[in-house]
């Protein structure tokens, strides 16, 4: 159960859940109801596909490129306390956003459910890293689907959230953005640095 919890957390941060209202609002202003649902459920549904490759075959690819666990769980940390610093500091991140380019582009699309919604967005380069992360340290079959448990349950708040978009960015406004995004920053900030910690002491550097 903690290994779910963990999962969650690192999921809800990574995915951006939070932040993707605003976003989602702001590209989707002139669609109707009925248009955004759309976008939505299929941004999600690509998304969660696109977690759920990198969850079943993450290993295969790392054995593909060379990429040791370690190496792996390492970079992750790293890659993920960059993240949270950027979201205790409230800045906008490009691990679980899109950049100030890649945004104007979209703003051109009337599909955005592929570029940017599904992907960076919602299955963006630090969804990614944490999923690979979380499945390759399950350490048996159930903690592995409990990470895909919590992928599922974590694309379904995203789903949820992107259904009320424009209500959550009444409701919450950039302040109460800004408080949950320090909020779970913090967290994240502290199982980034576990992860590192993890894979420094599975590489047995210190062993000669």
């Amino acid at each position: 159960m903690t290994g779910f919890l963990i999962a969650l957390a690192t999921l809800f941060a990574t995915v951006g859940v939070a932040d993707i209202a605003f976003i989602f609002a702001a590209l989707t202003k002139d669609n109707t109801h009925a248009e955004r649902t759309t976008l939505a459920t299929r941004g999600v549904v690509i998304a969660t596909g696109i977690l759920m490759v990198f969850a079943f075959l993450g290993l295969q690819i790392l054995d593909l490129f060379g990429i040791t666990l370690p190496a792996l769980r390492t970079a992750g940390g790293i890659l993920l306390l960059l993240i949270a610093i950027d979201m205790v500091f409230a800045r906008h991140s490009g691990g679980t956003g899109t950049t100030d380019e890649e945004e104007a582009e979209s703003r051109k699309r009337d599909d955005i459910s592929v570029f940017p919604l599904a992907m960076p967005l919602l299955a963006g380069p630090g969804a990614i890293s944490a999923v690979i992360l979380l499945t390759a340290g399950a350490d048996d079959t159930v903690a592995f689907w409990l990470v895909i448990a919590a992928i599922v349950l974590i694309m379904l708040a995203a789903w949820l959230t992107l259904q009320l978009a424009i209500p959550i960015q009444r409701l919450l406004g950039l302040t109460g953005l800004a408080v949950i995004s320090r909020i779970v920053g913090i967290l994240l900030a502290a199982l980034a640095v576990q992860f590192v910690f993890d894979g420094i002491a599975a590489s047995q550097l210190w062993q000669g």
